[in-house]
């Protein structure tokens, strides 16, 4: 059996933070760090757009405070209060640590990072660097792991969480190159996981989104708050879905009908393209269904609308927004200087997640909290982001929750000894688990389910809902949960065997959607991104409020957990 002091499960920006500053705060401490992928993989090196902090190189005027009531009604008013002031004190002073850190970010004329509009903030506070921000970022903080001695488990898979007794004691992976199985025991365990848009047909996510950490943490009896608040980013690349980032809006480009109309002027006339995410994603959604979206080859009543750079001129696509540019033109062939991009909504980002306090300990539930348990990033639900997530406030949640995690792990730890754990009963359960998926005989091959399940949550619980809808996806997710049991797995090697991989990923998947449907069938008002038709409006009267689902084979506990206030009262949210 391994062990480690800490171990941070996911290489994406709050893990590498997180690791960054148990190291920083007390360097004898032995931490490791194990992704499924290379860290340099991690999804968190395709966010483009930037994070948001109130540096006050462009717009004196900007305040922490204007920052936290943008990201509150933006919010839709559920995100806790005393953790967006958190997220939004500290945003400056983390900026300019991942500047000393090597971060290149783009610069104004006079040397400072420079700032661009974002979507739903009043100021012009997003830093970025050109549209390759979580690049940079990732780059420089995977290289001072190396400098501080982290150990990396590179391209292992965590198979489950070790929890007794109320209390994290470590991990089960196995490695993906010789199908290895390993126990490792620590002091802490932190997750870091990420989000799980591949539950979806369409996401900007990549395939390695799969919602592992949250569907652990389900199975091991934590519940997961709010996963009923899924993020639709408003312009993924039709018809792949890979994402054109807010910041091509934010340096001015339009969004056109078939008519030829910037309909944002319908919907948010005060910030047309740069209104809230959820906002724009309801709109374009409504103009395609109005028979105003455009097909690729130019015609009228098509699946997608046209995001319109052409006014900005070359110069400034290339140098503002050049991967943007690269992508329409690599995947779809559209070369943005002279010709539109056809965009519609993609799945995008997990408002949700496994409940935190703070300081990134995982809640048990409404008060307790769970011994050793530390999570943070896309994975974990501080709630910052409430109902919805206003754009580039999420690169700036995973470093500032990752690093506040992190120092929090280092202190909770001192004095603590590594957990007892039975070796042996981990060992054969995985095993065992191992050896039925190779074994079982079925007529279903993965792929064929897996999409399948993505359909019916795309198709049941999308942008729009009603209790209907999501009545009917629930009915065929347990329909296509039973034939899970009826899959074959052609691969039965022991290296590489991405097959073995992909089965497991599939179970966490249909443990997240189903936690999803449920908690959004029970959400009887419209709220930030999760918008149903048969309760158009918000009710704060019973629903200002947490979702704590708890899942079980029986079926899913559903509690509720209050809301933190503490500046801003709710009010209607108009732009």
């Amino acid at each position: 059996m391994r062990e480690h002091d800490v171990i941070i499960v996911g290489g994406g920006l709050a893990g590498c933070r997180a690791a960054l500053e148990i190291k920083r705060t007390d360097p004898k401490l032995n931490v490791a760090l194990v992704a499924k992928t290379h860290p340099i993989r991690s999804h968190s090196v395709a966010a483009q757009g930037g994070m948001a902090a109130t540096l006050k190189n462009v717009d004196a005027e900007d305040t922490w405070e204007a920052h936290a009531f943008d990201t509150v009604k933006g919010s839709d008013y559920l995100a806790d209060q005393d953790a967006v002031e958190i997220l939004t004190r500290e945003a400056p002073d983390v900026v300019i640590d991942l500047e000393h850190l090597g971060v290149l970010f783009s610069r104004l004329p006079d040397g400072r990072i420079a700032q661009r509009a974002f979507g739903g903030h009043s100021h012009r506070r997003t830093c970025y660097a050109a549209d390759k921000t979580g690049h940079a970022i990732l780059h420089e903080l995977v290289s001072n792991l190396r400098k501080n001695d982290v150990t990396v488990y590179e391209e292992w898979y965590v198979m489950r969480l070790i929890l007794e007794d109320g209390q994290a004691k470590g991990v089960v992976m196995f490695n993906l190159l010789t199908t290895h199985l390993q126990v490792v025991r620590a002091k802490a365990v932190m997750f870091a996981t990420g989000g799980y848009g591949r539950v979806f047909n369409t996401t900007s996510n990549d395939f390695a989104s799969t919602g592992d950490g949250l569907a652990m943490s389900a199975l091991a009896g934590v519940p997961l708050e709010d996963m009923e608040f899924v993020q639709f980013h408003p312009t993924g690349l039709y018809p792949v879905g890979v994402l054109i980032s807010e910041a091509v809006r934010g340096e001015g480009a339009y969004l056109i009908n078939s008519e030829g109309d910037r309909f944002m002027a319908n919907y948010a006339p005060s910030k047309m393209e740069l209104a809230p995410r959820d906002i724009t994603s309801r709109a374009i959604a409504l103009e395609i269904r109005a028979g105003r979206g455009v097909h690729p080859d130019g015609n009228p009543g098509g699946p997608c609308v046209y995001l319109d750079l052409r006014h900005m001129g070359k110069e400034k696509i290339m140098s503002r927004i050049p991967f943007c540019w690269e992508e329409a033109h690599r995947l779809v062939g559209v070369d943005a200087v002279y010709e539109p991009m056809p965009v519609r909504p993609t799945a995008h980002y997990s408002m949700g997640g496994i409940p935190v306090n703070t300081d990134g300990q995982v809640r048990s539930g409404p008060d307790g909290l769970v011994e050793g348990f530390f999570a943070a990033g896309e994975s974990a639900c501080v709630s910052v982001h409430g109902a919805n997530r206003l754009g580039s406030n999420s690169l700036l949640e995973c470093v500032v929750y990752g690093k506040r995690t992190g120092a929090a792990i280092a202190q909770y730890i001192q004095n603590r000894k590594l957990p007892d754990i039975d070796e042996q009963v981990y060992l054969n359960a995985a095993q065992n688990k191992i050896n039925a998926l190779l074994g079982q005989s079925g007529s279903l091959r993965i792929g064929q389910l897996r999409q399948n399940f993505q359909d019916c949550m795309t198709q049941y619980c999308g942008v729009f809902r009603t209790e209907a809808l999501m009545q009917e996806g629930l009915n065929q997710l347990q329909q296509l949960k039973q034939q899970y049991q009826n899959i074959y797995l052609d691969d039965k090697g022991s290296c590489w065997n991405t097959e073995l991989i992909e089965a497991l990923e599939l179970r966490n998947l249909m443990v997240v959607g189903e936690i999803i449907l449920t908690s959004a069938l029970n959400r009887q008002e419209s709220r930030g991104a999760h918008s149903r038709e048969d309760y158009p409006q918000r009710d704060d009267t019973n629903f200002l409020k947490h979702t704590l689902a708890y899942y079980s084979s029986a079926g899913i506990d559903l509690q509720y957990k209050s809301v933190a206030m503490t500046r801003f009262e709710p009010q209607e949210r108009k732009y």
